[in-house]
C-alpha cells in the first residue's frame, strides 16, 4: 500500500466510521429526532455496524485501521513504524469529516434541542434540564455527547482504567481474529468480528466513560465541537479529552505486548 492509499482510505473510512457512530448518538439524543431515547442497545449495535460498514469500504484500500491504537499495536506487532504518521494523520481528519457530517445531517435537529429552554436553560426554563445543567458544570456542553465521550463519575485512575482495559479486548480480539491474510490491517470476516466486539465492549464496559477505545474517534470531533458555530453549545470539556487518548494508546501497547508473550 501507498501512502496515498493509507491516507486515502483511513480519512474515507473513519470519516464514515463517524458519521454512522456519532449519528447514532445524534440519532438518540437530539429532541426532534424519530430515535430520541432510543437508549443505550442502540448506541451499542449503532458504532457496531459503523466499524463494520468502515472496515468494508476502506479495508481494500488501507488496511481499515480506522484507530491509532490499531496502528500502534500493529507497528509493535510487526515493527512497521514508517507509515504510522501517515494512518494517523488520515483517522484523525476523517473523525473531523464525519463529525462535520453529522452536524449537516442533523443541522435542524442541533439548533431546534440547542434552543429549547429546557436543554440550555434560561428563563422560563424547566427543571428538567438538570442533566444538561450538571454537564456543563463539568465542562461539557449539552451536545458534546454526540461528538465525543465523557465519564459519568469523574475519577481519572479509573476513568483511564476503563479506556485501557476495553481497548486491551478491543485489540487482542484484532491481532488474533480480525487480521487478513498480510496481517497488516482488518480482513473480510475480521471486520465482522470485530464489529461484534466493538458491541460487546459499548454493552459491557461502555457504562463508566462511553468507551472511546480510539484516540482519533474522541480528538477529532471534540475539535470539531468547539469549531462549529452551535448556539449554546456549551463548553468541549477539554479537562477530560486527555484520557480517551492517553487510555487506547496505553491499551494497544499492552495488547501488542500480550499477543507476543501469548500468541507469537
Amino acid at each position: 500500500m501507498s501512502s496515498s492509499d493509507i491516507f486515502i482510505g483511513e480519512t474515507i473510512g473513519t470519516a464514515v466510521l463517524i458519521l454512522l457512530g456519532g449519528g447514532v448518538c445524534a440519532a438518540v439524543t437530539l429532541k426532534a429526532s424519530k430515535a430520541r431515547n432510543a437508549g443505550w442497545l442502540a448506541i451499542a449495535f449503532g458504532w457496531g455496524f459503523a466499524v463494520m460498514t468502515a472496515v468494508y469500504v476502506s479495508g481494500p484500500v488501507s488496511g481499515a485501521h480506522l484507530n491509532p491504537a490499531v496502528t500502534l499495536a500493529l507497528a509493535i506487532k510487526n515493527g512497521a513504524w514508517a507509515d504510522v504518521p501517515v494512518y494517523v494523520a488520515g483517522q484523525l481528519l476523517g473523525a473531523m469529516i464525519g463529525a462535520a457530517l453529522v452536524w449537516v445531517a442533523y443541522y435542524g435537529q442541533f439548533r431546534a434541542h440547542l434552543t429549547d429552554r429546557e436543554i440550555v436553560g434560561g428563563p422560563g426554563a424547566q427543571a428538567t434540564a438538570a442533566q444538561a445543567v450538571e454537564a456543563r458544570e463539568k465542562g461539557a456542553g449539552p451536545v458534546l455527547g454526540i461528538f465525543s465521550t465523557g465519564p459519568e463519575i469523574r475519577n481519572a485512575v479509573q476513568n483511564l482504567a476503563t479506556e485501557i482495559v476495553g481497548t486491551v479486548v478491543l485489540i487482542l480480539a484484532v491481532l488474533t481474529q480480525g487480521l487478513n491474510d498480510q496481517g497488516n490491517g482488518l480482513g473480510v470476516l475480521g471486520g465482522l468480528i470485530t464489529a461484534l466486539v466493538v458491541v460487546s465492549i459499548g454493552l459491557s464496559l461502555g457504562g463508566p466513560t462511553g468507551y472511546a477505545i480510539n484516540p482519533a474517534r474522541d480528538l477529532g470531533p471534540r475539535i470539531v465541537h468547539a469549531l462549529l458555530p452551535l448556539p449554546n453549545k456549551g463548553g468541549s470539556d477539554w479537562s477530560y479529552a486527555w484520557v480517551p487518548v492517553v487510555g487506547p494508546l496505553v491499551g494497544g501497547a499492552v495488547a501488542a505486548g500480550l499477543y507476543d508473550v501469548a500468541f507469537a
